[in-house]
């Protein structure tokens, strides 16, 4: 009877932790726009059979975590700066 509840046990904790890492965000490449995507769902690299998804790198706890990452990663291109509001609007005439 131990020994079921102990192998139980581990059976749930095992299928916790697996649980617990597929959930996340992943940093893809983007083959057909030419940038890098954050996806929260686990990529499927489909580049050796005609798809766009070139490469995939996570997972991150946290979306600013996978931003960080994407900033690192050679083959992704800068992302453009956010554009600012225009200060010309709101002189006074």
């Amino acid at each position: 009877m131990k020994s079921l509840l102990l192998a139980g046990a581990t059976l749930m904790a095992a299928g916790n932790i697996a649980f617990a890492q597929v959930q996340g965000y992943w940093v893809t490449g983007n083959r057909a726009t030419g940038r890098c995507d954050i996806v929260t769902s686990n990529p499927v690299i489909d580049s050796q059979v005609g798809g766009n998804t070139t490469f995939g790198d996570g997972p991150y706890r946290s979306k600013d975590d996978a931003r960080l990452a994407r900033s690192t990663i050679r083959s992704c291109p800068p992302e453009p700066p956010e554009p600012e509001p225009d200060k010309a609007d709101n002189r006074d005439q």
